[in-house]
């Protein structure tokens, strides 16, 4: 059975303080042995469903840093909730934060990544939700050598950040490492034409990609809740444990 341990870091950030959340295989520092993963949450922040993803990339050797996306607009530690207030206010700060800070906020915590002395220096990103977008964005940092994307939302409209623009689907030529996306068919928030907007331009631009579409609604890895598919989750996390295993630890 394998120990996780569990530390925060608070990085200064031109907007703030960022707490980021790190998982690792428990053991002695400085081996250099396991790769890096940033994993990027929903809009609630570090929930219960989001820390137990970062646990489960933990036991299988990972360090896994969770940043707190929305640190400009709320204190450190701080979780919303699953309901409309936490909804609206998660929908709110992704439409707040300027998407050069997301971007800005990325290159911190894997600059923290591949600092740590329990991180062999390549580095990974999965995401689910908005976190599915912005580790479609990590993917675009050359530090990045694999990303697992979950059921992105904005990607199709390129409607993330500040005044609801950004260059996602223009940029998708800057990824140079492998990318995995998943989604549910019956996600009504990136439907049929918008994935297939997405699948078009991953092709154009030569992205080394796999595609993933299950008969499910939007969130279905969250362990919580009505949407929850405990099949289909085993088979998502078992996917991307693949696709890192390949990447990160050659």
């Amino acid at each position: 059975m394998t120990t996780i341990s569990e530390e925060t870091v608070d990085l200064s950030t031109a907007r703030g303080v960022m707490r980021v959340h790190l998982y690792r295989p428990a053991g002695a520092p400085g081996t250099g042995r396991d790769p890096g993963l940033v994993l990027y949450s929903e809009i609630f922040q570090e929930t219960p469903p989001i820390r137990r993803s970062a646990l489960r990339f933990a036991s299988e050797g990972f360090v896994v840093a969770v940043p707190e996306v929305f640190h400009e607009h709320e204190p450190p530690g701080t979780v919303l909730a699953y309901d409309k207030e936490g909804t609206d206010k998660g929908n709110r700060y992704k439409y707040d934060t300027a998407v050069a800070d997301f971007d800005a906020d990325t290159e911190s915590v894997l600059a923290l990544l591949a600092g740590h002395a329990s991180c062999n220096g390549r580095l990974g990103a999965v995401g689910f939700c908005l976190g599915g977008h912005l580790a479609f964005r990590a993917a675009m940092n050359l530090r990045v050598l694999a990303a697992c994307c979950f059921y992105a939302t904005d990607i199709h409209t390129d409607t993330l950040g500040r005044g609801k623009s950004s260059d996602s689907l223009s940029r998708a030529g800057d990824i140079r490492g492998e990318l995995m996306m998943v989604w549910g068919r019956q996600d009504p928030h990136v439907p049929a034409e918008g994935r297939a907007t997405v699948h078009a331009r991953l092709a154009d631009a030569g992205v080394c990609f796999t595609w993933h579409e299950f008969n499910a609604v939007h969130a279905f890895m969250r362990d919580e809740g009505p949407r929850y598919d405990p099949a289909l989750a085993a088979l998502g996390y078992s996917l991307a444990l693949e696709t890192f295993g390949r990447t990160l630890r050659g």
